[in-house]
């Protein structure tokens, strides 16, 4: 049994196919027109752009590109070029020539605590054979902690002297035993130049810190208080 058709089950073979589209046509058109007469169709505002292109004849407003917007990836090649301004540079000082500490001589003036010169107070404690142990002790106890350069080399001083005499303690423990003398002598020889050394950069007033002495320095510093004025 051939099955019903419908207006849509249509085949461009079949004879009546022209027929039938006519036909379908036709009821859209009248549908249409039913849609007409129920109410008018309003039509919607148009831009500049929109009427443009309903007119073949006619174009869209002329665009500038002398003045591209925040969009436009790139400028236009019939817009004249722009020179580039770099930005300004940031100030920067001349250069300053290269600085070196200048040397503070000592000057003769009384410290207070001992009334010493301070320029002898200074070079003191740095005298070889063990003898600067004393002014440095002297020093560290009379001195006010006011006067920062005099307990400095005081201090640095006396835990030079001490290590001096470690070290030297063992090179002869080491001579003992192995009945040689040559390290102990050299050693002392050294120390006895470092010492003289020491004491003229102090006494020409250039800086001289050792180190490696920085923290028993420090230590002897603060814990031995200077006596207080009566």
């Amino acid at each position: 049994m051939e099955s019903k058709k419908k207006k849509y089950d249509t085949n461009p073979l079949d004879p009546d196919y022209v027929k039938q589209t006519e036909e379908s046509w036709g009821e859209g058109e009248a549908g249409s027109e039913t849609q007409e007469m129920k109410g008018a169709t309003r039509q919607v505002g148009r831009n500049a752009n929109d009427n443009a292109r309903s007119n073949i004849y006619s174009e869209a407003p002329t665009r500038r590109y002398d003045a591209p917007t925040l969009d436009a990836p790139y400028q236009s090649v019939f817009a004249p070029p722009q020179t580039y301004t770099p930005p300004p540079t940031p100030y920067q000082p001349p250069p300053q020539p290269y600085y070196q500490r200048p040397t503070e001589r000592p000057t003769s003036r009384p410290v207070p605590g001992i009334g010493f010169p301070e320029n002898w107070t200074l070079i003191l404690p740095y005298v070889p054979f063990y003898i600067g142990v004393v002014p440095a002790l002297l020093e560290l106890f009379l001195v006010p902690r006011s006067e920062v350069k005099v307990r400095f080399h005081a201090a640095q001083a006396l835990a030079l002297h001490i290590a001096i005499l470690a070290i030297h303690t063992l090179f002869g423990v080491v001579g003992a035993l192995t009945d040689s003398s040559i390290g102990g002598t050299l050693f002392k020889v050294a120390t006895t130049v470092f010492l003289v050394m020491s004491m003229i950069r102090v006494w020409k007033g250039e800086p001289h810190r050792i180190a490696p002495l920085d923290d028993p320095a420090q230590w002897f510093n603060e814990h031995i208080e200077p006596r207080k004025p009566s």
